[in-house]
């Protein structure tokens, strides 16, 4: 079983960032992704980013998120500007062993591991 490690969540005012990182215990992975859930809300796709480097972001946060790798390749980091309350959550790391492409990444039953999640707060 694969480990995944999340830090760098915390409280921020609107306006202000964030950086999350996420770090596999083993190299084995095609594609990582962030997953956010807000409370009384579903699990929704922040971004993920698969080992050619191609990434995909929700509609939500594109220009203001930006998701990459290291140069291990264990650890995924994901840069979270202008933030804004919406982006209030809990957010969590996750593991695919398969290439997703548009319409499959943000699909949470895609991916076998997960983190155990790190809390984002965005105030007014």
């Amino acid at each position: 079983q694969i480990q995944l490690t999340e830090s760098g969540g915390g409280s921020v005012q609107a306006g202000g960032s964030l950086r999350l990182t996420c770090t596999a215990s083993k190299y084995t992975w095609s594609t990582m992704a962030w997953f956010r859930q807000a409370p009384g809300k579903e699990r929704e796709g922040v971004a993920a980013v698969r080992q050619s480097g191609t990434g995909y972001y929700a509609e939500s946060v594109k220009d203001r998120f930006f998701l990459d790798r290291d140069a291990t390749a264990r650890t995924i980091m994901l840069q979270m500007d202008a933030l804004s309350p919406e982006d209030t959550g809990i957010y969590y790391c996750a593991r695919s062993g398969d290439v997703l492409r548009s319409g499959q990444w943000n699909d949470a039953s895609r991916y076998t591991d997960w983190g155990q999640g790190t809390q984002v707060t965005v105030a007014v």
